[in-house]
Parts: C-alpha cells; sequence; structure tokens
C-alpha cells in the first residue's frame, strides 16, 4: 500500500469480515479504554473496523472523535503493520481520552500488535 489514504480496502466493511475476526482472533491488545483483536488476513495490508457502541462512548461527539483519530493513526501507520485484520472496539473510559492521550495510546497498541504479528510469524 503506498500513500496514506483510507482507501475502502484499508476497511472492514462486511459483518462477515467483522465476526471472522471475532472467532478467530490470534491478537489481542489492551490499551486504557481501548482493546484490538486481530488475526491474519492473507493480504497484503491491515484493515480496520471499529465498533464503538453508545454504552461505552455516550456522546454521539466523542464516537465520531474517537473515529476519526482512530482512522488518522492506523493511516499513518498503515506501513509498519502487518497484515492483518483489526477490530477496535471502546471500552469504558474511552472517551476521557484527550487526543495527545488517545495518540499515544493508539500508537503503542500498534507497536506491540506488530511485535506480537512478527513473532508469531517468526515461530
Amino acid at each position: 500500500m503506498s500513500g496514506h489514504g483510507f482507501p475502502k480496502q484499508l476497511r472492514l466493511l462486511t459483518a462477515g469480515n467483522y465476526r471472522y475476526v471475532f472467532d478467530h482472533a490470534t491478537f489481542k491488545v489492551h490499551g486504557k479504554g481501548l482493546m484490538a483483536l486481530a488475526c491474519p488476513n492473507g493480504l497484503d495490508h491491515p484493515r480496520l473496523g471499529l465498533v464503538i457502541s453508545k454504552k461505552n462512548v455516550r456522546r454521539a461527539v466523542d464516537r465520531n472523535r474517537l473515529k476519526r483519530l482512530t482512522r488518522e493513526s492506523i493511516r499513518l501507520q498503515q506501513c509498519s503493520l502487518p497484515a492483518v485484520d483489526i477490530v477496535l472496539l471502546a471500552r469504558r473510559g474511552a472517551s476521557e481520552l484527550d487526543k495527545a492521550m488517545l495518540h499515544r495510546q493508539l500508537f503503542g497498541m500498534w507497536r506491540r500488535l506488530e511485535r506480537d504479528a512478527r513473532k508469531a510469524m517468526t515461530s
């Protein structure tokens, strides 16, 4: 994948894609207020799906901000991420994260995911 866009091929689009990740998650990465599940996808790039429920992030403006910042983070890190499907789940407390803290959380999560995937590929 070249460039830094976020086209449709970098997104999980169908319920089946999400279900596959939930059923076959080989990697699980936690952050404050966030959790990412991932599984290899057989492609040459990562794909992202977001699950941000109203129960955990009450206000629509907070849900949209979380989605926007997560997409920006994955867009900037897509070259270093392994070929996995990622579902990011918002947990309680995700709406309290400010922009800088959220970027740090996501960056750390992507680094841990990359490390875990690399370790699994060599084993």
